[in-house]
């Protein structure tokens, strides 16, 4: 019974640790991607997602291409137009849009970026 139960919590930390290493190496992956973006590139659109504004529909969150500075609305909105974005033009790097968010996605390999 003591055997199952040490088991038991090293198994955990054993998943646990796991987790923590592949969320770490996700989050610190330096991507190949980069050299082909502006990293400092403008928005197209500063007020909001491109498509929605001509549309007028809501959005959730904001992503900005750093490819062309084309600004679309995250996949929890409703027209999902940041994924759209890639799935047309194959530009492999966003970054969120949102104010006090500093983080990169990469559609190409499935990973976030530093």
């Amino acid at each position: 019974m003591n055997y199952i139960k040490i088991l038991n919590i090293h198994s955990k930390e054993i998943e646990s640790y796991i987790r923590y290493s592949y969320y770490s190496y996700s989050m610190k992956h330096t991507d190949t991607h980069l050299q082909q973006v502006n990293q400092h590139i403008k928005a197209k659109t500063p007020n909001g997602c491109e498509e929605c504004l001509q549309m007028g529909s809501d959005w959730v969150h904001l992503r900005l291409c750093l490819s062309c500075g084309h600004v679309g609305c995250c996949d929890s909105s409703p027209n999902k137009h940041a994924t759209k974005h890639f799935k047309a033009t194959q530009h492999p790097i966003i970054r969120s849009f949102q104010p006090d968010e500093d983080w990169k996605y990469c559609y190409v390999d499935d990973a976030m970026i530093e």
